[in-house]
C-alpha cells in the first residue's frame, strides 16, 4: 500500500486464508486503504475509540471563536441533551438535572474550558466520559432516531417548539458531518432516518396585531408606570413606529438618531445588542454587541421614522439624556435595558389598557408583537414589500411567508388600484 508492505502472522493458513479474502474483498468492492497501517477503511474507524463525547467537546471548541454568543449556547444545549441521551442506563449515572447542569454549563462551554468545576459535576463529566459509545457505534439509523425524538422534547417532555427543533437537529447534523470529515464515521446517520422534522408557523396571528389606537393605549399604559415606565415609552415606541427589534433599540444611539424639529426623520442602524448568559461571551458581559441580523458587519439599515416617533424620542432625551457612550436607553440600575424589564413593564401595560376578554386574548402579547404590528400596517398602507422588508431588516421571501394574510387581504384594494390604471389608460 503506497509503495510499502504490510505483514501480518497468523498461527493457520486456514485463518491467514479467511483475512486475505477478507482483504481481496474490500478491494473489489472499491474501499479505500490507509496508506498507514494498510488496512480497509472500515477496519480502521472500527479500530478508532474516539468516543462521542470527546468529539463532541472538541466540535464545541472548533466552532467557539467564530459563533455569536446566542449561538454558543444553542450549540451545548443540544450536544447537552443528544449526549445524555446517548448515555447508558449504567451503575452510577448522575442524576439528570446534574448530569445536564455539568454537561450544558462546564463540558460545552469553552469559555470555562480553564476553570475547574464543582465536585459533584466534575465527577458527572468523568462518568460521562468513562461511559459515552465511540462515534462509529453511532452509524445507526435506529439510534439517531431515538435522540431526534429526545431533541424533540422539553424537559416536562412536551413537544418543544418546531425552530428549536430544527435548531438542535442542525446542530447534531453539522457535528456529525465533521466526524465524517475527520473520518470517524463513513456517512452522517441522520440521512438514513426518515424522521418528520416539525413543521414551523410561518405566518403572523393576526389576533396578536395591535390597531394604532391600542398601540397607543399601551405606550399610554407604559408610561403611566412611574420613572421607569416613563424610560421606556420611547424604548416600545421605537418598536411599533419603526419596527425595530429589542436589541436594535437596545443599542441605539443619539449619533444615530436624525430628530428634526418638524417632519420625519431617521435612524441609521449599525448593530444590535442581544441579552445572553455572561458565559457564552468573551469578554464575560451578560450582552453580546454585533452587527445587524443576517447583515454583514458594517452594513447600516436606514429607517424612516414619522413626526410621532421624533417626538417621543426628542422627549426621551430632554428628560433623561443619555449614557457616557451616548446610548438612549439604560436599565434602572444602568447597563442596557435586560429584557426582564421590559417584559415587566409591558406585562402590566396590557393589565392596564386592555379588557380582560383582550388581555387573555395574543393581542400584543409579547413586546415583540410591536414590531409585527408596525410591519403589518406598513404593508396595508400600501408601502411596497421591497421598502417594508428593507426598513424591517427582512428578506422579502419572509416578509411574503410570515405576512401572507396580511397580503391576502390587500388583495382586493390592489386589484381595485389596477383597474383604475387600466381604466386610466383606456381613457388616454
Amino acid at each position: 500500500m503506497g509503495g510499502k508492505t504490510h505483514q501480518e502472522p497468523f498461527t493457520t493458513k486456514t485463518l491467514a486464508d479467511a483475512r486475505r479474502a477478507q482483504l481481496l474483498t474490500a478491494t473489489r468492492s472499491g474501499e479505500a486503504f490507509d496508506e498507514e497501517t494498510g488496512l480497509p477503511v472500515s477496519e480502521l474507524r472500527k479500530l478508532n475509540r474516539v468516543t462521542w463525547y470527546s468529539h463532541a467537546k472538541s466540535y464545541a471548541e472548533m466552532k467557539w471563536p467564530d459563533a455569536a454568543a446566542k449561538h454558543r449556547a444553542s450549540i451545548a444545549e443540544s450536544l447537552t441533551l443528544t449526549t445524555i441521551t446517548l448515555c447508558p442506563n449504567a451503575k452510577g449515572r448522575p442524576e439528570p438535572e446534574l448530569l445536564r447542569r455539568a454537561l450544558y454549563q462546564w463540558a460545552f462551554n469553552v469559555g470555562r474550558r480553564d476553570a475547574e468545576p464543582p465536585a459533584q459535576e466534575a465527577a458527572a463529566l468523568a462518568w460521562v466520559a468513562k461511559h459515552t459509545p465511540t462515534v462509529a457505534d453511532l452509524d445507526s439509523a435506529q439510534r439517531m432516531r431515538a435522540v431526534l425524538d429526545f431533541l424533540a422534547r422539553k424537559k416536562d417532555g412536551t413537544p418543544a417548539a418546531a425552530n428549536t427543533v430544527r435548531r438542535r437537529r442542525a446542530v447534531l447534523s453539522n457535528c456529525l458531518r465533521i466526524a465524517v470529515e475527520r473520518e470517524l464515521l463513513p456517512s452522517n446517520p441522520l440521512m438514513r432516518v426518515h424522521w418528520e422534522t416539525p413543521k414551523a408557523v410561518e405566518e403572523l396571528d393576526e389576533r396578536s396585531v395591535a390597531t394604532p389606537a391600542q398601540a397607543r393605549a399601551l405606550l399610554a399604559a407604559v408610561r403611566g408606570q412611574g420613572a421607569r415606565g416613563e424610560h421606556l415609552e420611547a424604548f416600545f415606541g421605537c418598536m411599533y413606529y419603526a419596527a425595530l427589534r429589542p436589541e436594535e433599540v437596545s443599542i441605539l444611539g443619539r449619533a444615530q438618531c436624525t430628530l428634526p424639529e418638524q417632519g420625519w426623520g431617521r435612524l441609521d442602524l449599525s448593530g444590535a445588542r442581544p441579552q445572553v448568559g455572561s458565559g457564552w461571551t468573551d469578554d464575560g458581559k451578560p450582552y453580546e454587541e454585533r452587527g445587524l441580523k443576517h447583515r454583514a458587519r458594517r452594513t447600516v439599515r436606514r429607517v424612516p421614522i414619522p413626526p410621532v416617533l421624533v417626538a417621543l424620542l426628542r422627549q426621551h432625551i430632554e428628560q433623561f439624556g443619555t449614557e457616557d457612550d451616548g446610548r438612549l436607553f439604560r436599565a434602572v440600575r444602568g447597563g442596557p435595558v435586560r429584557s426582564q424589564e421590559y417584559r415587566a413593564v409591558w406585562k402590566e401595560a396590557r393589565r392596564r389598557a386592555l379588557t380582560p376578554e383582550q388581555a387573555a386574548s395574543p393581542l400584543a402579547h409579547i413586546p415583540y408583537d410591536l414590531r409585527h404590528a408596525c410591519v403589518s400596517f406598513w404593508l396595508r398602507s400600501g408601502v411596497s414589500l421591497a421598502e417594508t422588508a428593507r426598513r424591517a431588516g427582512q428578506s422579502i421571501a419572509v416578509l411574503q411567508r410570515y405576512y401572507a394574510k396580511v397580503l391576502d387581504g390587500e388583495e382586493e384594494r390592489m386589484n381595485q388600484l389596477i383597474d383604475q390604471g387600466f381604466a386610466e389608460h383606456e381613457s388616454t
